[in-house]
């Protein structure tokens, strides 16, 4: 699949800014800039996102991966898996979010964070008491608000980049351990 909406070229800061963090510039960002508001207000808020700390920074990563799996964002699963990387994060478990109902390597309460993150994807949305009483019980308040909305914002990116056609850049490459297949999305599922 090829983007589509042509990209554009961006501020050279913001460029030059980029490609010292990634090494590239993410084509979300060069389809974006086709308006420059919107843009800007996605990258500002994404950087308040990334600077909010009450919510694990793994498992708001495992979350996101989550949601990109079930979405079929490629983009959002490799930058994630290559963020998951550059955060020290186990990168042989980041490595199975895709199949983190099959694997073996998560913890209960990562398991219940990758389950709230795709009850939350679901249309319409499929969180239960019991689900959220428990991540409330484990997390405290002020975390599980992090970590709603930090999964509402990765249902937004996920999303976007899907609908306009990007896909991974190949940034997980420099990842020792291949990131998983997605499973068949007809075996996602969410606790009755």
């Amino acid at each position: 699949m090829t983007v589509r909406i042509p990209k554009v070229k961006i501020p050279t800061e913001l460029k030059d800014n980029l490609i010292q963090q990634l090494g590239a510039v993410p084509e979300p960002i060069e389809v974006a800039f086709n308006n420059p508001d919107v843009a800007t207000s996605s990258l500002e808020f994404s950087a308040k996102v990334g600077a909010w700390n009450a919510a694990d920074e793994g498992l708001k990563t495992f979350a996101h991966m989550a949601v990109a799996a079930q979405v079929g964002c490629s983009w959002c699963l490799d930058v994630n898996y290559f963020a998951a990387l550059n955060q020290k994060l186990d990168v042989a478990k980041a490595s199975q979010v895709p199949n983190w109902r099959e694997s073996e390597v998560f913890t209960p309460l990562e398991r219940e964070v990758m389950e709230y993150a795709e009850a939350m994807t679901n249309t319409p949305t499929t969180v239960t008491d019991e689900l959220s009483a428990s991540l409330l019980a484990q997390l405290g308040p002020a975390a599980l608000v992090e970590l709603t909305v930090f999964i509402g914002f990765a249902n937004l990116s996920t999303r976007t980049n899907t609908v306009h056609g990007v896909t991974s850049q190949g940034y997980s490459a420099t990842c020792e351990v291949p990131l998983a297949a997605r499973p068949d999305q007809s075996r996602v599922t969410s606790r009755a």
